[in-house]
C-alpha cells in the first residue's frame, strides 16, 4: 500500500508539472521568439551590411569602428546625456517632493495622487501631441499666455536652444507620477514610530528628512533612479511626434538614429551595431548606479 500511496503521489506530481509546463510554455515561446531570437539575430546583423532588401554581407567588426568616428552618432550621444542628465534628478526630486507632502493627512490626497498618476497610463503620443500644440509659437497656449503678459515667447520646438528643453519638460511631467507612487510606497514603509522619537529627541523637519527618509529610501531611490535613467536613455516616442530629430538634429538621440538607419536610410546592419552600444551603455551606467549603492550600504 505504501508503494502504491507513493506512486500515486508521483503521478499526481507529475500531471501538476506537466500542466505548469503547459501553462508557462505560451510565456516561454513568446519570450524566446520576440525577445531571444532577435536580439542573436541582431547582433549578426550588426557584423554585416544589410539593407533589409538584399542578402547581408559580412563585415565583421566594420560597423562598430566606423561608429567610433561617426559625428552624428557621437553627436545623438552627447543628446542622449543631455537628456538623461536635465530629466532624470528632476524627475527624481519633484517626485520625491510630491510624495511626502502626498503622504501627510490631507483631504482629498487619493484624487492628487490620482491626478499625478494618470499621465503616466496616457499614451505618450497623445501627451506629445498635446505639449506640441502648447509649445505652438503661432497658437499655442504657453506662448499665448506669455504675450498676454507682455513677456519673450519662446519658439520653442523650433529653435535649437529650445527644442531639448521642451520635450524634457513634457517628458518629466509624463512620468512624473509614476516615481511619485514608487516614493510613496516607500514612505508608507517607514515606521511613524521612528519620526516620533526623532521629534522627542529635538529633530526638526529637515533633520527627520534627512537622518531617516533619506536613508531607509535608499533602495526606493536606486530603483527610481535606475528605471528613470534606462527610460531617458531609451527616449524615442516624444522625440519622434514632437520634433521629428530636429531643428538642425538638435533633438536627434541616439533611439531616433537608430530608427533613422533602419527604417530611413536602410542601414540595418549599421543600426543593429548602435542599438548593442546602446545596450552596453545602460548596462554600464544600471552597474555603476548599483555599485555606488552598494558601497553606501556597506558604509
Amino acid at each position: 500500500m505504501h508503494t502504491g500511496a507513493v506512486q500515486a503521489r508521483n503521478s499526481l506530481s507529475a500531471k501538476e508539472a506537466l500542466w505548469g509546463y503547459i501553462f508557462v510554455a505560451p510565456i516561454f515561446i513568446g519570450f524566446l521568439v520576440f525577445t531571444c531570437i532577435p536580439v542573436i539575430v541582431s547582433f549578426y546583423y550588426s557584423l554585416t551590411t544589410y539593407d533589409g532588401l538584399t542578402e547581408p554581407t559580412f563585415n565583421g567588426f566594420n560597423n562598430y569602428v566606423q561608429l567610433a568616428t561617426d559625428a552624428k552618432f557621437l553627436a545623438s550621444l552627447a543628446h542622449t546625456l543631455y537628456f538623461t542628465l536635465g530629466t532624470v534628478p528632476l524627475d527624481a526630486g519633484i517626485a520625491l517632493t510630491i510624495a511626502i507632502v502626498l503622504n501627510m493627512n490631507l483631504r482629498l490626497k487619493v484624487l492628487y495622487r490620482t491626478a499625478f498618476f494618470i499621465p503616466v497610463v496616457t499614451s505618450t503620443v497623445a501627451v506629445a501631441e498635446v505639449w506640441k500644440w502648447l509649445y505652438s509659437t503661432d497658437y499655442g497656449l504657453i506662448n499665448g499666455l506669455l504675450s498676454e503678459w507682455g513677456l519673450y515667447q519662446p519658439p520653442w520646438l523650433t529653435s535649437d536652444t529650445w527644442a531639448m528643453p521642451s520635450v524634457m519638460l513634457m517628458s518629466i511631467w509624463k512620468h512624473i507620477g509614476f516615481n511619485m507612487v514608487i516614493f510613496l510606497a516607500g514612505l508608507q514603509g517607514i515606521s511613524v514610530s521612528l519620526y516620533e522619537a526623532a521629534k522627542i529627541d529635538g529633530a526638526g523637519a529637515f533633520k527627520r528628512f534627512i537622518y531617516i527618509t533619506v536613508p531607509l529610501l535608499r533602495h526606493t531611490t536606486l530603483f527610481v533612479l535606475v528605471m528613470s535613467t534606462i527610460r531617458a536613455i531609451q527616449v524615442f516616442d516624444q522625440v519622434y511626434i514632437m520634433t521629428a530629430g530636429g531643428p538642425a538634429s538638435s533633438t536627434t538621440t541616439v533611439v531616433y538614429w537608430i530608427y533613422q538607419n533602419a527604417f530611413q536610410f536602410f542601414k540595418q546592419g549599421y543600426a543593429s551595431a548602435m542599438a548593442y552600444i546602446l545596450f552596453a551603455i545602460i548596462f554600464i551606467a544600471t552597474m555603476i548606479q548599483m555599485k555606488f549603492a552598494q558601497r553606501k550600504d556597506v558604509n
